[in-house]
């Protein structure tokens, strides 16, 4: 099977790198055309992913058409504010029988639309039915380096989670099925929220009870969310939920985490923004998961924190406090 990534920031290369490596053909779409011949010429994406080198399997341009033309499996890594433009643009070129498989995390500004709502619009039924979903507790560069890895892949086609399957395991690599599409994708989407909260309670010195406590609270928030969109809430007891939710949480390699620390040291939002080469999902999923829990009056008090530390200029320890000092509720609330 010829494959397609779409998005050559750092885990859309760790994910070429992986197939590549188990030698399929691989047409990496970057963005930047400068980029994608430095990269090409080069066999390392330097800016996003330093220190690995690309197979020669791996064909790095920034022509769309060329990128997916005659590929049977398309891999989506671009940020998810970016998926209905470029996948979008992308779709025209698509084979018939190609299998679309999302690795983003996120959810889209204004309509809140999750990924598979994004390719209902933009995709033919067939191929919007055969999508897939990918989750799973990665950080890119432990995946390049070819460390023990496990995600989750749903979709509504069996086939499709099969396919997917199959193309991804490796004996380092494992990847288990599901049909639940909606939880897989709430789960990778939203624990990037709490990541944030756990930086910043890191930040201001509150130590590991305090992160436990975020991590427990925050994975019932992101039940509570989840299953008012659809999805079954074991879902979250798996790698796309609690996996996803610890490993960022925790993890110095997560961006999401760096955002809630640089908080907790007093700066703003746009210096955040500005000092991060990559993106942190989080920070725009907090503005839409927020007004997303207003409408559908979803109790949501770790999502209304980041939001208010983000966009309103709360003060940190202040959230935290107001956290801290709700009203006491049963735990299964």
């Amino acid at each position: 099977m010829k494959i397609s990534v779409i998005g050559a920031g750092s885990y859309g290369t760790c994910l070429a790198k992986h197939l590549g490596d188990q030698g399929y053909d691989v047409a990496l779409w970057c963005r930047s055309a400068k980029r994608a011949a430095q990269i090409q010429e080069t066999r390392e994406n330097g800016d996003y992913l330093p220190g690995f080198l690309l197979p020669a399997c791996i064909n790095v341009t920034s022509d769309l058409e060329q990128a997916v033309k005659g590929r049977g499996m398309v891999i989506g890594v671009t940020p998810s504010q970016a998926a209905r433009d470029v996948l979008g643009r992308a779709a025209p070129f698509f084979d018939k029988a190609v299998v679309v498989v999302n690795a983003s995390k996120g959810l889209e500004e204004n309509s809140y639309d999750r990924i598979d709502q994004i390719y209902s619009d933009i995709f033919s039924e067939d191929i919007a039915s055969r999508a897939a979903f990918l989750s799973g507790p990665t950080f890119a560069k432990e995946v390049a380096a070819g460390m023990p890895s496990a995600m989750v892949v749903a979709s509504r086609c069996a086939e499709s989670t099969a396919a997917v399957q199959e193309v991804f395991h490796n004996p380092l690599f494992r990847v288990y099925s599901s049909d639940d599409y909606v939880g897989v994708q709430v789960g990778g989407a939203l624990k990037n929220i709490i990541a944030i909260c756990a930086g910043l309670s890191d930040g201001l010195g509150f130590g590991q009870n305090a992160r436990a406590a975020l991590i427990t609270r925050g994975m019932a928030e992101i039940s509570r969310m989840g299953v008012a969109m659809g999805a079954d809430p074991l879902t979250f007891l798996g790698l796309s939920g609690m996996g996803d939710l610890v490993l960022t949480c925790a993890g110095d390699l997560s961006r999401n985490r760096r955002v809630g620390l640089a908080l907790a040291d007093g700066k703003s939002l746009e210096t955040i923004v500005s000092e991060m080469q990559m993106i942190a999902e989080g920070v725009k999923t907090a503005k839409v998961a927020y007004e997303w829990t207003r409408q559908h009056d979803v109790y949501a008090p770790l999502t209304n924190l980041i939001y208010s530390v983000l966009y309103e200029g709360l003060n940190p320890r202040e959230g935290i406090a107001d956290i801290m000092g709700r009203d006491q509720r049963p735990e299964r609330d």
